[in-house]
Formats: structure tokens, sequence, C-alpha cells
């Protein structure tokens, strides 16, 4: 039952979203001439010493360097949404999608969540426990110094620079963290999940471990 009205409720953020988009398309003024789209290089490392936790492939070297792409979670906790900005992070965003549609996030399990008076934010994209399960890869990081990570931010997280592959983590209060992290975008829905997450408690005392109760990422797609 659960899972249905979960799967009720994402087929209605879903619907929403087409229903807005499509507005906004009707009343839009004629589109101009196809012009081809930005691209940008990107570098994808093999890393033999990890490798991948689940089957999937490098991604093709070249991504889009403009527009944006929604990402539907849906969790044990309820759906959310996730605008990524690839203008932003071209690399980013085209590895991000290639591992949804690889359906390496799905049935999945966030092995990390924190609540304290530096970080609030929960860890996912460990396949087998936290900082551990990844693609097989890694890419360089794509900041500028000056990021800032509020609540309802998406980053990857890293072991160090150059070390991205499938991690990141959501922020649900704040993050004082230092700019070292490539911001993929923002929750444009669902942040109550969060909350939810937040309020089910955290086993360990310092605010900094695994959630009392399991988060469960069950499936994920891109449109």
């Amino acid at each position: 039952m659960k899972r249905s009205i979960t799967a009720l409720i994402a087929a209605a953020l879903v619907a929403t979203t087409l229903t807005t988009t499509a507005s906004t398309t009707a009343w839009a003024a004629p589109a101009a001439p196809s012009k081809p789209r930005p691209v940008v290089k990107c570098e994808f490392t093999p890393t033999p010493e990890n490798p991948a936790a689940k089957p999937v492939r490098i991604p093709s070297p070249v991504g889009r360097a403009k527009g944006t792409v929604d990402v539907y979670f849906v969790t044990n906790y309820g759906p959310f949404v996730v605008r990524m900005d690839r203008a932003n992070a071209p690399c980013g965003v085209h590895n991000f999608v290639h591992l949804v549609r690889s359906r390496f996030y799905d049935a999945t399990q966030c092995f990390r969540l924190t609540n304290s008076a530096r970080l609030g934010v929960l860890q996912c994209g460990d396949i087998y426990r936290q900082e551990e399960g990844g693609p097989g890869y890694k890419f360089p990081d794509e900041v500028t110094g000056q990021e800032t990570y509020p609540r309802g931010t998406v980053a990857y997280g890293n072991q160090g620079p150059g070390t991205n592959g499938s991690e990141f983590f959501v922020v649900h209060s704040f993050a004082n963290i230092a700019p070292n992290y490539t911001v993929l975008g923002h929750v444009i829905a669902g942040m109550s999940a969060f909350d939810r997450m937040v309020a089910a408690g955290i086993a360990d005392p310092d605010q900094d471990g695994p959630p009392v109760k399991p988060i469960r990422i069950y499936k994920v797609w891109a449109i």
C-alpha cells in the first residue's frame, strides 16, 4: 500500500511538471530555427582499484552545456524532484543522467544523514556503504570557488579533488562547507520528504551517521 501511495504521489509530481511545461509551450512564440547545441568535452577516468558496484559503462566524452533536466526520485519517505543545470555543471549533469538511465541509483540506500550545527545533508549514491561503491570511474570537479550550499542544493560528494563518481548529497537545512563540491541543481518539489527523514532520527549521538530507519531510493528517472 505504501509503495502504491508513493507511486501515485510521484505520478502527480510528474503530471504537474509536464502540465506546466505544456502550458508554457502552448503560449510561447513560434520557435526560432534550431541551432547546434553547445557541448563540452568531459574526461572520465577508469578506477580499476575501485571497480563499478553495478554494471555501468563510462559515459560518452561529450556533454550538453545548456538547458536543464528534471530528475525524479521515489523513496520510502516520499518523492522529490531535482532540476539540474547543464550550464553550471555540464559534465556532472551528463554523468548523473547517464547513471540514472543506466538504473544505477534504482533500489539503493542512502547511508549517511547529518543534522549538526555545521552540516545538514543526506548522502546517497554509495552502493555498498558510506563512501564505498561507485561507478568504476571518476571525473574532475566543476567549481568556481564561489559555491554555496543552501537548503535544497544537490551536489556531488567526493573524497578529494577530481574524484567525482556517483556519490551525491542533498542539503536539507544548510551546509557550512568549503566550495569544493560541484553543484548539480536544486530540489524543486518534495523537500518535505527530507524533513520526515530528519524527524525519524540518526543512529549516532553526533548526528552524523546512518539514519535510524533506512532511507531507500526505489526508482529514479530523468526528463
